[in-house]
């Protein structure tokens, strides 16, 4: 249940069927709530409905082991309360909550968002999942500017138990005491944080990896050595390298040319050089095969 403050929240859109849509879709609907999820396309809508099945079926392995029959009708009853679209008008018109998951690139999003605020009741929420873009530009040209905040998720939202709730300066107390009640009814751990660049993960996270790269390219030490030394001795799981190359290379100069931007003058958002080299090859990470490491498929 909600706060005394906020609303329930009982049915949630999604905008962007991809891996953070079709995942936060999938927890959405186990967690009794109805979900419907938007693409631009069927056979994009099919994959993320394939994905979310998969998923659910490692999750009924685990849970309903001894008790197929159990899992099969969790499956089923999972499933059913997912619908999809193709129409972002029609999946917002009678929505408690939107949240949009789609490509990071700030006017698109403004475009969605002044489009669906148009249509949405008065008392829908407005979401978005990004990850390294301000909400506060993103809401720019929404009227319900106190109905807007940030719900950052983390890859694969299934597994991972953060949830970021952020808020603007115009975003209410109601409207953040619904997010942080929905994201528990999720089943995630939440915390709470005002639009900064990155939020909190990122904020602290970004230029740790970046501090990293530039060692490298001093040659201070080796990727092995960082990685070796902050796994036995910060007790971290993955090193920085390791990290990097895990959620992409590509995905890390996204994040750094976008803070360079708005802010120029702050050392530690500036974007490695040795990652401009590595992006500029093709070599992305793990999804490659090839970024600090190599790897084989």
């Amino acid at each position: 249940m909600a706060s005394s403050l906020g609303r329930t929240i009982k049915t949630v859109t999604v905008i962007g069927g991809g891996l953070m849509g079709s995942g936060i879709a999938q927890v959405a609907a186990a967690t009794n709530h109805q979900v419907i999820l938007v693409d631009q396309k069927q056979e994009l809508l099919d994959k993320s409905l394939n994905i979310i099945e998969t998923s659910l079926k490692r999750i009924i392995k685990k849970k309903f082991d001894k008790d197929q029959e159990n899992g099969e009708k969790y499956l089923i009853e999972v499933r059913n309360r997912i619908q999809t679209s193709l129409d972002v008008n029609d999946a917002v018109k009678s929505t408690d909550i939107v949240i949009e998951a789609i490509v990071e690139n700030l006017k698109i999003k403004q475009k969605l968002f002044k489009q669906i605020d148009q249509i949405a009741p008065k008392h829908t929420i407005l979401a978005s999942n990004t990850s390294s873009l301000p909400i506060t530009e993103i809401a720019k040209d929404v009227q319900r500017q106190d109905k807007f905040g940030g719900l950052h998720f983390f890859n694969p939202v299934p597994i991972m138990k953060l949830l970021e709730v952020i808020r603007t300066a115009s975003t209410s107390d109601e409207t953040i005491q619904t997010l942080l009640a929905f994201g528990k009814e999720l089943g995630k751990t939440t915390v709470s944080c005002k639009d900064t660049p990155g939020f909190i993960v990122n904020r602290l996270l970004i230029p740790y990896c970046s501090e990293a790269f530039r060692m490298i390219e001093r040659g201070d030490a080796t990727a092995e050595d960082i990685d070796i030394a902050m796994k036995l001795g910060a007790g971290y799981p993955m090193g920085p390298i390791e990290l990097a190359d895990y959620t992409g290379l590509d995905t890390s100069k996204f994040i750094t040319d976008g803070w360079q931007e708005r802010f120029p003058d702050e050392p530690s958002f500036r974007t490695s050089n040795l990652i401009n080299k590595l992006v500029s090859e093709g070599k992305l990470g793990k999804k490659t095969g090839a970024g600090f490491y190599k790897y084989t498929k």
